[in-house]
């Protein structure tokens, strides 16, 4: 790849996974101020998936900011800042893709 597209400076897709974490019984103290944030990022653009996963805690699929830009907005998230879930965001090189999600290719 060429520096451009290192995965630190091009705008990929990636994917969020939040299982709960040690503070998991303070989720109801944190929950609006973790809704308002999902919000803004579904509003910016930037989160196109968000949803609950079966075995708990929570998925989001994130398109539209470089991959730093992107920490710093799961960092934001006060179910992060709180303890309530732990994070585990992979990038993902998206090879084929329906039409409708053709923008999600790097």
């Amino acid at each position: 790849r060429h520096m451009w597209q290192r995965r630190d400076f091009y705008i990929a897709m990636h994917i969020i996974i939040m299982k709960f974490g040690p503070a998991k019984s303070q989720a109801p103290q944190h929950m609006e101020g973790h809704k308002a944030w999902l919000d803004e990022g579904v509003a910016s653009g930037v989160f196109h998936c968000v949803g609950s996963l079966d075995v708990g805690g929570g998925f989001i699929l994130a398109h539209g900011e470089q991959t730093e830009a992107l920490k710093e907005r799961v960092a934001a998230d006060p179910f992060v800042q709180h303890n309530v879930v732990v994070v585990e965001m992979h990038h993902v090189d998206v090879n084929r893709t329906s039409p409708e999600l053709g923008f999600l290719k790097a």
